[in-house]
């Protein structure tokens, strides 16, 4: 079992929410069995923001985090301390409340070589290639952002360019948390080259020293004067005939950067939820999550994909079975016509909060995201159900929680306690 003499972390799931489901489960049963407070157990378990970087049982290497502060973020955002006066709300209602409780923590690697290629056009584009792909994550909205962080450009400026191969040699693609925490660092050194390749043109045009021109906002000016170019300008200076040989051509840089060492987003998720005796219906009342990113490159970005993880880790944890003919071995679930989804009825509106601690495992702090909403939602949402369901000897529940199986777990629990010496 835990204990609080061997620090853990917030139990790694390396994006298994099966994982986390299991190990979320067995805690909260020692607790409950046991007599630990649920929110107690985990946070004495969990490795202190002053361990950092810690190196687990297996050899891996948590560079930084701060599991003890999200924990008691999402205990705080969810109103734990309020919830006994909900329970008793609801219980006058004919309806059972839970409440639960989910750590994790994954762990980001995917493909460990990434490339991009910018080039500044004359025109005033900038073309980003990039060989990693959108699969609905919003890339054209937030990798065009760094580079208007970076350069000054304006966000219309910008041509984001994937999927092609003609252009994009090689690309890690989309997985594991890796684009944007590997796409934005060979997008930096990328662009990183070409304002210094930049400051030498404007240096050249300017008649100044090399070390006289500074960089800000799209434009080359000389310290402490009027002078400047801008950088379009000096793309298109670049490409006339008498530029230094060495610096004519198109001004343009490639990132190509190979990087295999993972991130570890984190966070804590919470699901409160009544259960209809009667019937077995569950219904999701409040849900709270605080994610740990790194770093937000597009906040709301990052809020979107997590609400989209919490209905996915919902839907499995509640409805999404994949049933098999007994006698034939064909799936009688085929469709969305009888493979069950949750549908926004369904489902209350999220409260979700995003954490910035920077990773080290890589210059520009990012850990991965989006994930996270899925990872800890199995735990949280069964464990919300057993404690609903606790004081009538409820105890667990397999996935998916069914109206059926939630009905068939109270029946059990009433026929236990009825057999039991004394009762009847």
């Amino acid at each position: 079992m835990l204990s609080h003499t061997a620090p853990t972390t917030p139990y790694r799931a390396a994006g298994r929410p099966e994982v986390m489901f299991v190990i979320e489960r067995t805690i909260d049963l020692a607790a409950r069995r046991h007599g630990f407070d649920r929110v107690a157990l985990r946070r004495r378990n969990l490795v202190p923001a002053t361990a950092m970087p810690y190196r687990n049982p297996l050899g891996l290497l948590y560079d930084s985090g701060d599991y003890a502060a999200a924990q008691d973020r999402v205990v705080a955002l969810a109103d734990w301390a309020g919830f006994e006066t909900r329970r008793a709300e609801a219980r006058a209602r004919g309806r059972h409340r839970g409440i639960g409780l989910g750590n994790y923590i994954e762990l980001n690697t995917g493909m460990p070589r990434e490339r991009t290629e910018i080039t500044i056009q004359p025109e005033g584009r900038v073309d980003v290639v990039l060989g990693t792909l959108s699969a609905g994550q919003g890339h054209e909205t937030s990798f065009p952002q760094l580079i208007v962080e970076w350069l000054g450009v304006a966000h219309e400026q910008v041509r984001l360019i994937t999927g092609d191969t003609d252009q994009a040699p090689f690309g890690g693609g989309s997985h594991s948390g890796r684009s944007m925490r590997l796409g934005a660092v060979v997008m930096a050194k990328a662009a990183d080259a070409i304002v210094a390749r930049g400051r030498r043109l404007a240096a050249w045009l300017l008649e100044a020293a090399e070390a006289d021109i500074e960089f800000a906002e799209r434009r080359f000016r000389v310290k402490g004067t009027d002078h400047a170019v801008d950088l379009f300008a000096i793309a298109a200076a670049a490409q006339r005939p008498d530029a230094p040989d060495e610096l004519r051509g198109p001004l343009a840089a490639v990132g190509d950067e190979t990087m295999s060492v993972p991130s570890y987003p984190y966070g804590c998720a919470v699901c409160e939820l009544e259960v209809d005796p009667e019937t077995g219906v569950v219904e999701i009342v409040r849900y709270t999550t605080v994610d740990d990113v790194g770093r937000a490159v597009n906040p709301l970005i990052l809020h979107g994909q997590t609400h989209g993880g919490i209905a996915a880790g919902v839907g499995q944890a509640l409805m999404e079975l994949c049933h098999y003919d007994p006698t034939t071995g064909q799936t009688s679930s085929a469709t969305f016509m009888d493979y069950a989804i949750p549908r926004a009825d369904q489902l209350p509106s999220f409260a979700t909060e995003i954490s910035e601690v920077p990773s080290t495992s890589n210059p520009l702090g990012l850990r991965g995201g989006g994930e996270g909403g899925t990872t800890p939602a199995l735990g949280a949402v069964v464990n919300a159900i057993v404690d609903a369901l606790g004081e009538l000897g409820v105890e667990h529940v397999e996935m998916p929680a069914t109206p059926e199986r939630v009905w068939q777990a109270i029946q059990d629990a009433r026929t236990r306690v009825e057999r039991r010496p004394g009762v009847g």
